[in-house]
């Protein structure tokens, strides 16, 4: 990547509620080393993202999600863009098409499969000659899942089968850009079915090893865990496929955690019923009107949030639990760790990647070493 690009980093996105709460964690986290600016529509908007986060000097750059000639000027302008806008399948592909065309590593914060499968199907080739990293899932989708195995395979032995499954639970409001990507996913399964298939005819397997990740079974443990259909096991499938340590033969299960048979029944409902109102457009406009993106909880509800995910892995006889935990996972965790990855893609000593990528793989024990140190614990609990 050429060196002599004026700024290290742009975020698009800022006057959005999860891309202003990015800006102010990298003007906390950033000193005069690092070259950044704010990228977005509106001037005056950027104007009041930089006033209140105490950095008016920031550079500001003209961008829109529909103009993709303002992106392709972005994305040479900088070694790394970090973008907030969404839904992705909406507003995301320009960007990151910019980026593989001009060798800028990208990172999101997308929970959607179709979109992340259209990237690869389109980008992932002209990423890997320009020697651009595409890293998508950079917030609370799938960066504690992804790292979170990442770290409990590393404490199994090498070589041998592997089992691990995760059990997420959480506390806090999710985010408005959350809320529409998820509905967003739910309403275009048959879309997301034929880009799935796409990517899986392109994509090279590894040859001698198996990879398997996916929603986990019902069952009961320490309350009752339930089948999570997110995007998580699919980036942790893609991490495991790209890194022979995952073993030879690799299993990963999602769940979500629920205390209570009552909770976990009313989840199951719950979910049913957005995946069925999802379908019908008048519903589905009246749901998302309810969550505007650039909304968002105040700095009291956001402190009350938290995350715990849990990790059971276990190969060659041995078994090691480990849990990765936060804070607000919808809003302060997710702009941490989308900061963060940004941060590690320009300036940290990563392996040799390019193309589309997961964190995991792009940048593995160098992230979840910046995580440690802002705040993100990742421990292990027992070892037998």
């Amino acid at each position: 990547m050429p060196e002599d690009r004026p700024y290290d980093l742009v975020l698009f996105g800022a006057t959005g509620f999860t891309g202003a709460l990015t800006a102010a964690y990298l003007a906390r986290a950033t000193g005069p080393d690092c070259r950044w600016a704010l990228a977005g529509r509106s001037r005056a908007r950027l104007e009041a993202v930089a006033a209140r986060i105490g950095r008016p000097e920031l550079p500001l750059l003209h961008a829109d999600a529909a103009d993709p000639v303002s992106l392709a000027g972005v994305a040479r302008s900088a070694r790394v863009v970090a973008t907030t806008v969404g839904p992705y399948i909406v507003h995301g592909e320009p960007l990151a098409a910019a980026c593989a065309e001009a060798g800028t590593h990208y990172a999101d914060i997308t929970g959607e499969p179709e979109f992340v499968d259209l990237v690869f199907a389109r980008h992932h080739a002209r990423a890997r000659e320009t020697g651009a990293k595409l890293v998508h899932a950079c917030g609370f989708d799938s960066v504690p899942h992804d790292l979170g195995v990442h770290f409990t395979v590393r404490r199994l032995p090498e070589g041998v089968p592997l089992r691990v499954d995760g059990y997420v639970r959480a506390g806090g409001r999710p985010s408005a850009g959350t809320v529409h990507s998820a509905v967003t996913v739910l309403a275009r399964a048959r879309q997301s079915a034929s880009a799935a298939r796409e990517r899986r005819r392109l994509e090279e397997r590894p040859a001698g090893r198996r990879v398997r990740a996916v929603p986990g079974p019902p069952h009961r443990v320490g309350g009752w865990a339930l089948p999570l259909p997110t995007l998580d096991p699919r980036i942790v499938a893609r991490s495991a496929r790209a890194l022979e340590r995952y073993g030879p033969d690799f299993v990963y299960r999602h769940h979500a955690a629920v205390r209570t048979l009552p909770g976990a029944l009313g989840l199951a409902a719950g979910a049913g019923a957005l995946a069925v109102l999802a379908q019908i457009p008048p519903v589905r406009a009246a749901l998302l009107e309810r969550f505007r993106p650039g909304d968002g909880p105040t700095p009291e509800q956001r402190a009350a949030g938290w995350f715990k995910v849990t990790f059971d892995g276990r190969g060659g006889g041995e078994r090691v639990v480990t849990e990765v935990a936060g804070g607000d996972p919808g809003y302060d965790e997710t702009a941490k760790m989308l900061a963060e990855s940004a941060l590690c893609l320009a300036f940290d000593d990563l392996p040799e990647t390019s193309g589309q990528t997961t964190t995991a793989a792009a940048m593995g024990e160098a992230l979840t070493a910046r995580l440690e140190r802002a705040g993100i614990t990742f421990r292990v609990l027992s070892r037998g």
